[in-house]
């Protein structure tokens, strides 16, 4: 007991915050710029952590710092330390009512609709108390947002140098275009090509969004036309139940259905697509740190992304 009193006392906040900043950021850098330290400042702060609790908790390399087994143990105790902390700085400003903590996610909607469900399950093992406020919306709303400080973090495009000032991007995973069907579509019992595909009706997103870019760049590479029967959404979830229940063919960002492909509850047609895919990633702000709620909520998505 003694040993474990000597040991709580001599933590300090800025060890858990370096250690949190760490574990949000990937990397030793990004995590020094967040916390306007230098690198060597940073490392030093790090390993008296290490020291104090007696293991090691990252393993450095060239792709960063990569959390150990103990070090993912421990964050969960860190953030609770930075949690209840962050609980009374609220109830200290707030003269009524129970204080609750928020964390507010926009997201591109089909990328909502193929990372949040698992993300969101995860979390709320671990984080029972923490409201989350998801917001789906096109790329330029997104990253307003972010700018506004009216969402914490997003999972959105990377988009115009102008238009990134002040953020930050990690990349998540590249998704390319995708043509899927119910698996009982008369299509798949043809010589599928576009220009016949192009005969049944569709569903794409709206003009100016970079999935619709994509599917009249496809479309002009093989000298097609849209489709007159088509249905103009942002709704993910829309556009995925009028291809599961009737008979559209759905131009959609491969992320949005990896689930339903795997499950059989949508197949893909075998129309070649271009490209290596569009990068997606998790946006956060630069001068603003991730409250311990959204640090836990962006390791989830990490975690929800295959390696």
């Amino acid at each position: 007991m003694e040993k474990n009193g000597l040991f709580s006392q001599r933590i300090r906040l800025r060890h858990l915050h370096t250690f949190v900043a760490v574990a949000q950021q990937g990397t030793l850098g990004r995590a020094a710029e967040t916390l306007n330290l230098s690198q060597p400042a940073l490392s030093k702060t790090l390993n008296e952590l290490e020291q104090l609790t007696g293991t090691r908790l990252f393993e450095r390399g060239r792709l960063g710092a990569q959390m150990t087994l103990m070090g993912e143990q421990f964050l969960t105790h860190a953030v609770k330390v930075l949690d209840a902390l962050n609980h009374a700085g609220q109830s200290l400003n707030q003269k009524d009512g129970q204080s609750t903590t928020v964390v507010r996610v926009g997201a591109l909607p089909t990328a909502a609709l193929g990372i949040l469900p698992k993300v969101i399950g995860q979390f709320h093992k671990q984080q029972s108390d923490v409201t989350l406020q998801v917001a789906t919306m096109n790329n330029t709303m997104l990253l307003s947002g972010l700018k506004s400080g009216e969402l914490d973090l997003g999972i959105g495009r990377m988009s115009d140098p102008e238009l990134m000032t002040g953020l930050n991007y990690e990349l998540l995973f590249l998704e390319s275009l995708k043509l899927v069907v119910r698996p009982g579509h008369p299509l798949l019992h043809e010589n599928i090509t576009l220009s016949r595909v192009m005969e049944w009706p569709v569903v794409v997103s709206p003009k100016g969004t970079i999935p619709r870019q994509n599917a009249e760049t496809l479309l002009v590479s093989q000298g097609c036309k849209m489709s007159a029967t088509c249905v103009e959404t942002l709704s993910a979830s829309l556009s995925r139940q009028l291809t599961v229940d009737y008979n559209y063919v759905w131009f959609v960002p491969s992320g949005a259905v990896k689930e339903d492909l795997r499950q059989g509850t949508l197949t893909s047609l075998p129309v070649t697509t271009q490209g290596v895919g569009e990068p997606i990633g998790v946006l956060t702000r630069v001068d603003t740190p991730l409250s311990p709620g959204a640090q836990i909520l962006l390791a989830s998505i990490r975690k929800s992304i295959p390696g």
